[in-house]
């Protein structure tokens, strides 16, 4: 179990971040199965790119991290939607003590808190013999070619739907306060008498200034990096919680639509709380433009919506009959 103190001080100071290193950290942890659709041809591109030669320190920290992967890789993220370049340069600045400091932890692992040492001990030395301002500039290029080579082609309709998401929970927490929003991102998360518990084979208590909590489009599972490195000035937390990237500008699908409709219809549907285009639709949702068609259709020729031309624009809107299906949910 990690228990997170936060003081109402701390807890006025957390926030949400979009963070590109981040979610090139999440596919380096291993990969989900199965996938989330919205991520399973990045992830597809991830396996490839780290099998190959160009990028053999990644490939160490992804193979054998033991649970942990060095907190320089995805520096804190300095404001709310950090560019990958701005981030890329915090990583170039890390000093080299922190640096070798972080792959000390990921080589001998921390015992008393849970956390394994790396199942590549032998490479991970040799990596600390280079000196951390080397290893820091070999990360940044690394990085900098699997972002170009796995995220870059989707990156925008990425930032999209965690967009969507980050605005969903800002409704949550305006709506039923940080009680409520706490808990809603993950079922391992709970809120209670100013402690975050978090479910985990880790064990760690700590008082913190604040937490940071960043949505994932890959991420199946909760992770949380809590610095293993400096006691006396560490990191604040950063909790990366799968994102749900159907939920935009309204409530997401409920559970009982989903079974009705199906996951995409149904999210779809209740998307559609102003007119939408088919484009527009399948960047919030991390689908192709024919996939939306396809669930489109369908909603389409059973009354639950209707389409409409604007211009050279098909913009598609819910009919009575469906708002009231996604509202009920039967």
């Amino acid at each position: 179990m990690i228990e997170i103190t936060l003081d109402a001080g701390a807890l006025a100071r957390t926030r949400f971040v979009i963070s590109p290193l981040h979610e090139v950290g999440a596919t380096l942890f291993g990969w989900p199965h199965p996938p989330r659709p919205q991520a399973r041809a990045l992830l597809t591109r991830a396996r490839a790119a780290l099998h190959g030669p160009e990028l053999p320190l990644l490939r160490t920290f992804a193979l054998g991290s033991g649970g942990y992967v060095p907190d320089f890789l995805a520096p804190h993220p300095e404001g709310p939607s950090p560019t990958v370049d701005e981030q890329l340069a915090q990583v170039a600045a890390t000093a080299p003590v922190r640096v070798e400091a972080e792959l000390e932890a990921l080589a001998c692992g921390r015992p008393d808190n849970g956390l394994a040492p790396s199942e590549r001990q032998d490479a991970v030395a040799a990596l600390l013999a280079r000196g951390g301002r080397r290893l820091a500039a070999q990360a940044v290029d690394e990085l900098r070619r699997y972002w170009q080579l796995v995220f870059a082609p989707e990156w925008d309709a990425a930032r999209a739907a965690l967009d969507a998401d980050v605005r969903h929970r800002a409704q949550t927490l305006a709506w039923q306060g940080a009680g409520a929003l706490i808990p809603s991102l993950h079922p391992a998360l709970g809120w209670d008498g100013g402690v975050l518990r978090i479910e985990s084979r880790f064990s760690v208590a700590l008082r913190a200034p604040m937490v940071v909590f960043i949505p994932s489009l890959v991420a199946t599972a909760l992770s949380v990096g809590i610095d293993p490195v400096y006691r006396t000035e560490p990191r604040v937390p950063v909790i990366t919680y799968p994102a749900v990237p159907s939920a935009p500008d309204g409530a997401p699908a409920s559970a009982d639509l989903r079974r009705l409709l199906g996951v995409t219809r149904a999210d779809l549907l209740a998307t559609l709380t102003a007119p939408e285009t088919t484009g527009t639709l399948a960047r919030r949702h991390y689908l192709t433009a024919p996939t939306v068609s396809y669930h489109l259709g369908i909603l389409l020729r059973a009354g639950l919506v209707t389409r409409e031309r604007a211009g050279r624009e098909v913009r598609y809107r819910r009919t009575d009959r469906g708002t009231r299906l996604a509202r009920t949910g039967s």
